[in-house]
């Protein structure tokens, strides 16, 4: 994390950074390593963490764990609760809904963050996350591309950072599994089933036979510059 965050200069002096959390290992695994990270890092920094409830089965989620985890971390906690599960399963009965629950979170979360005096928000894409976007944007849209490390929000003034990147998913199931972080399975009818899984799986079969594809992808984006990588 450490050597992303230096390398596209995700941290400055004085930011004020929200953790967009779900009850997932991958963000679970960023917060507890930014608040680490912030005890020694160059730059100071602050730490917020957001939730966007789902509300599935229009029930508030239960985040009594990730509510005591960031205590035990010294980190600011905020629940935003939504009807989105109902609008995106139920009146909108969505057949693909990954996409536009993806872009709708990510505006309440930018809300959330903006709302809570944030100027940057951190989210918990790891490496394989760059991979498998990268390919299925190759293959559905016949284009070079992918998320970027930093992206400013002109809309909101949000700066999204992911310090992730260079971490494999393997590495976040180690962390969140050795700080026995509370990682509660989802429940959100599409999970599990889905292209991102898929493509998980086709590239799994790839580096079954030549190696690190997905790290060979990323330093593919790194030496062609692509999307700011």
């Amino acid at each position: 994390m450490r050597s992303a965050m230096q390398r596209y200069d995700m941290i400055e002096e004085g930011d004020r950074v929200a953790v967009g959390v779900s009850a997932g290992k991958d963000s679970l695994a960023l917060l507890a390593a930014l608040a680490r990270m912030r005890d020694f890092y160059p730059k100071r920094f602050e730490i917020t963490a957001i939730t966007i409830d789902m509300r599935f089965g229009d029930k508030d989620g239960d985040f009594t764990d990730i509510r005591g985890l960031c205590e035990s971390l010294d980190v600011e906690y905020h629940v935003r609760a939504t009807n989105l599960a109902r609008l995106i399963f139920d009146v909108r009965k969505e057949q693909n809904p990954c996409a536009l629950c993806s872009n709708m979170r990510r505006g309440a979360l930018n809300r959330a963050a903006k709302e809570l005096g944030c100027n940057k928000l951190a989210l918990g894409h790891h490496l394989d996350d760059v991979a498998e976007t990268f390919i299925m944007n190759l293959f559905n849209n016949a284009s070079l591309d992918c998320f970027m490390p930093v992206t400013y929000l002109d809309r909101s003034g949000i700066t999204v950072i992911r310090p992730m990147i260079f971490a494999r998913e393997s590495d976040c199931a180690r962390v969140a599994s050795k700080l026995s972080l509370p990682v509660k399975k989802s429940v959100c009818p599409a999970d599990g089933n889905t292209e991102r899984e898929d493509t998980k799986a086709f590239l799994s079969s790839l580096e079954r036979k030549y190696g690190n594809v997905r790290g060979k992808i990323l330093l593919a984006m790194q030496n062609k510059e692509i999307n700011g990588y």
